[in-house]
């Protein structure tokens, strides 16, 4: 399988190159049409259209993943595994479940993208690792032996989007080691302990000036910690998340990071935020205009400066039925 995907994406390049060659004549519109590229008909009804991301993702120019690129469709994890190392803009398609080990590179200038609502990986992970320009969208995560998405080595412009994570070993998306315009947005969590890490560690004092990370429409359901627990960033923009049953705390902010906590719906949460967390120095949170239905008392403290980009705030009571009726794959 792992040939045969290498073989398409040859015959693709080919195939536009050989167009492209043909057509001059007639102008770069009519070589674009001559291209091998899959027709919307040729896809309609299975891979959904990726969109744009709200948040820290839209800066710094944008993220567009794969866009401009020809489209793969692969079945196997060593076929995904294949296609995500590919040089240039490309469109992954995964149909049904796959099954990965380890951490798996992605290469800059990519999508990697479900198809449908059944669109799986199993038993390992992707690693942006010094990467621009990912997305990754409406795929099921679980039981992965490492992490499932891990953003490190100043990766740059990464969306991450309806995907859901369960039973896995580590983190489910962490981000670390100077990475930055970053969107989470919503992802379904639940059976799993450690969530979202943002910044590598007390001491990776790098991660200052980076790690700007918006997490927005996520529902954390029953998972314990790590919503995020950040560590220098700043801004962190957390909003309109729904938070479960999270059996140690919600937000975590640590060694002066700052973290805006607006619109959220915590419920049965005990410590929805803390200021400081185990051996880490107090970081700083502005919390407004949050729920707490049967939930304990948030923790605050000091200033954070306004986000750049343009968002819309739900009304934080609607956001139980909002999140649970968007987050995840199949809800584009």
């Amino acid at each position: 399988m792992r040939t045969n995907v290498k073989q398409h994406l040859s015959t693709l390049r080919t195939r536009t190159v050989a167009a492209t060659g043909a057509l001059a004549a007639v102008g770069a519109a009519a070589a674009l049409a001559a291209t091998a590229l899959p027709s919307a008909a040729d896809t309609a009804g299975d891979a959904p259209l990726v969109g744009s991301p709200v948040g820290w993702a839209s800066q710094n120019g944008g993220t567009t993943g794969g866009q401009g690129g020809p489209t793969v469709r692969v079945t196997s994890g060593g076929a995904l595994a294949d296609a995500m190392t590919e040089d240039g803009p490309l469109v992954i398609e995964v149909q049904g479940s796959v099954g990965l080990d380890g951490m798996n590179d992605v290469s800059s200038d990519k999508t990697v993208i479900g198809v449908g609502s059944n669109a799986a990986i199993t038993g390992g992970g992707i690693d942006v690792d010094g990467a621009s320009n990912v997305i990754i969208q409406n795929i099921a995560f679980s039981g992965w032996d490492d992490d499932a998405i891990n953003v490190q080595d100043g990766s740059t412009n990464v969306w991450i989007d309806h995907n859901s994570f369960t039973n896995g070993h580590d983190g489910a998306t962490d981000v670390k080691r100077e990475s930055d315009y970053v969107t989470i947005s919503w992802n379904h969590y639940f059976d799993h302990e450690k969530t979202a890490l943002l910044g590598h560690s007390d001491g990776h004092t790098a991660d200052i000036g980076n790690l700007r990370v918006s997490y927005h429409h996520n529902y954390f359901e029953g998972t314990e910690s790590r919503h995020p627990r950040v560590r220098f960033a700043d801004q962190v923009h957390v909003y309109n998340n729904y938070y479960q049953g999270n059996a140690e705390y919600g937000v975590a902010s640590t060694m002066n990071a700052g973290v805006i906590v607006e619109g959220n719906y915590f419920e049965d949460v005990d410590n929805p935020t803390h200021v400081g967390y185990a051996d880490s120095d107090p970081g700083r949170i502005v919390e407004r205009n949050n729920v707490y239905d049967n939930s304990g008392a948030p923790e605050a403290a000091g200033s954070v400066a306004a986000v750049p980009y343009r968002y819309t705030l739900d009304d934080p009571r609607s956001i139980p039925g909002i999140v649970r009726g968007g987050a995840g794959p199949g809800n584009l």
